[in-house]
């Protein structure tokens, strides 16, 4: 592996479509809206436009699916505004890009209508075998599981389509890595469980982990542990890790996984909560592919999703990697059961 050098963000392309409105209307109702803003978003285009801002020299290589429109451009046009090549973008003709329009009233929670568009149409045949074999990427990522349309559907052979990608990304000898997005899918467990056996490092927060687990989640260091237990059980090859605001464990193989307490930024310093989980992604990305200690990826997973909340947009405030405020955790080591 160390003469691999590069990570493949894989997965979900979106358009944000953000309208700020005076109030949200009862039905039948017109409300008015007072400004609109678009920006990227998605698992892929998250995380690979968070470790573009942090400018570590890292290759970088974008892959998904956008349809032939006015958002597929603003996507592609974005790409190469953060450097990024776009030979792993696949035009699906006549399939509108995915989208999402975002009902925001200010101090209150926004509201999402998404439009699957390209991205549940993206397949296994949109990753050739070459994309793996011909790479010298070190880590692939996709995501995120459960909203990628065709991917999470089933094959014949009983695996997810997502399952096979992953496969062959991991038989190639590439490091895989997956997180999830917070979403009731009624295939959930069936999704995770045939993806977690070509899994190296499993990422969720605790929402999509309880859903992986089939219960509701408590929030308590406890819970995310056993959580991660059941995960790894899976057949997670390096490690699951599970994430909130204030807490992150990490759980591998061996006997003894970490536990963080997560330093908190004040209520005033936080702008938008905005893709930070996307963010502390990236941070964890980059600290796998730089060989990092458990502790230290988490350290800089967190400082790279705590610089995110100050900012408006999902990675907007991320800086270079040299100016990351990276501050110490209290981590502590657990036993497993």
């Amino acid at each position: 592996m160390t003469d691999r050098s590069g990570i493949i963000c894989a997965g979900n392309w979106i358009v944000d479509l953000v309208h700020d409105v005076d109030r949200w209307p009862n039905e039948s109702e017109l409300t008015r809206i007072n400004q609109q803003t678009r920006g990227i978003g998605g698992g892929a285009a998250n995380v690979i436009s968070a470790l573009a801002r942090l400018e570590t020299g890292v290759n970088l290589y974008p892959m998904g699916a956008i349809g032939d429109d006015e958002q597929a451009a603003f996507i592609l046009n974005e790409c190469q505004r953060l450097g990024l090549p776009t030979p792993g973008m696949q035009t699906k003709t006549g399939i509108a890009t995915a989208h999402t329009h975002v009902m925001s009233v200010a101090g209150q929670s926004r509201t999402f209508f998404y439009q699957g568009g390209a991205n549940d149409a993206l397949g296994v045949s949109d990753f050739p075998s070459g994309t793996f074999t011909d790479t010298q990427a070190r880590i692939f990522y996709l995501g995120y599981l459960t909203l990628l349309g065709e991917l999470d559907e089933t094959a014949e052979d009983g695996k997810t389509n997502a399952a096979k990608v992953l496969q062959r990304a991991q038989q190639a000898g590439l490091t895989t890595c997956v997180d999830l997005v917070s979403i009731h899918h009624p295939r959930f467990q069936e999704i995770v469980a045939s993806a977690a056996p070509f899994v190296d490092y499993f990422i969720a927060n605790e929402i999509e982990a309880a859903l992986a687990n089939g219960k509701e989640p408590s929030g308590s260091q406890d819970d995310l542990i056993e959580m991660a237990q059941v995960i790894l059980g899976m057949g997670v090859k390096r490690a699951v890790i599970i994430h909130t605001a204030e807490t992150v464990v990490w759980l591998g193989p061996d006997e003894l996984g970490r536990v963080h307490n997560i330093d908190q930024l004040e209520t005033q310093e936080i702008a938008s909560h905005l893709g930070a989980g996307d963010a502390f992604c990236a941070g964890l990305l980059y600290g796998l592919h730089e060989d990092m200690t458990p502790d230290h990826a988490i350290q800089i997973a967190a400082a790279t999703a705590r610089a995110s909340l100050k900012g408006l947009t999902a990675t907007s405030a991320i800086p270079p990697f040299s100016q990351l405020s990276v501050e110490g955790t209290m981590p502590r080591a657990i036993r497993r059961t």
